[in-house]
């Protein structure tokens, strides 16, 4: 890495702290690229850079006209990997909470058709239905209905269902969890979708329709859940181009 990239790196890291450590609190105005140019004894482009940077982290947002500011803390949902709502919210430094509002055994035939499809399970096969909303400090941000293959977890229980299902199917129930397929659209919220969350009917929210896997892609659990776009923001990291790929791109046109 060059120098002027070493520096890059640690005036990034600088301003980070910045709002880390509370100098900056979410909501607040941060530092100018002036201000940080005289403060690290930097260039203004080099400043400009810097900030940009935070902003594509989704640090800092900038509002036309005011300024740049810190944002107010968000939620990510990974798109690479299954973590638990618990350990991301306490990670964005919010308390995690659940409110179950529905648990209860069926056949899969009393399932919808889809979800009975999806975990590959025989009419007469037992599954649990829950429906549950997650908190953050107390705030509704995610309406959750999921089916569970009951023969998989016969240790859950109601009470399990109400922290986290990942911990529990991991450390009581003993199974290995190997990912999920997920499919994600841009929705709506309906009138009930708006009551659970708290939110104005029709406000844009983001709905994952999700089939999660055992090892052995023996499928474990069916969900519909619906996320607050404006506590939640997707990220993932695209990997580049080779020359072989881009020389294809061109064949093509």
């Amino acid at each position: 890495m060059s120098v002027n990239g070493t520096f890059h790196q640690r005036l990034i890291e600088a301003l980070r702290a910045l709002i880390r450590e509370g100098d900056f609190t979410p909501g607040s105005q941060f530092l100018t690229e002036r201000e940080i140019a005289e403060r690290f004894n930097t260039s203004r482009p080099t400043a400009n850079k810097a900030l940009s940077s935070l902003v594509s982290q989704g640090l800092l947002e900038v509002r036309r006209g005011a300024g740049t500011f810190v944002r107010e803390c968000v939620l990510d949902y990974d798109l690479e990997r299954l973590v638990s709502f618990t350990d991301k919210a306490r990670a964005a430094g919010k308390k995690p909470g659940t409110a179950l509002l529905e648990y209860r055994k069926l056949s899969a035939s009393g399932a919808p058709p889809a979800v009975a499809l999806s975990l590959k399970v025989r009419p007469e096969e037992p599954l649990i239905y829950m429906a549950r909303i997650r908190l953050a400090d107390g705030k509704p941000v995610i309406y959750e209905r999921r089916h569970v293959v009951a023969g998989l977890c016969p240790k859950m229980t109601r009470t399990d269902a109400r922290g986290s299902l990942y911990c529990c199917w991991t450390e009581k129930c003993g199974l290995e969890i190997s990912g999920a397929e997920e499919v994600i659209h841009a929705v709506n919220a309906g009138k009930a979708e708006a009551a659970h969350l708290q939110i104005p009917v029709g406000t844009a929210c983001f709905e994952i329709v999700a089939t999660g896997f055992t090892n052995g892609e023996m499928p474990l659990w069916h969900e519909t859940t619906l996320y607050r776009a404006d506590v939640y923001e997707f990220r993932n990291r695209i990997s580049g181009l080779t020359a072989s790929h881009s020389a294809m791109g061109r064949i093509k046109g």
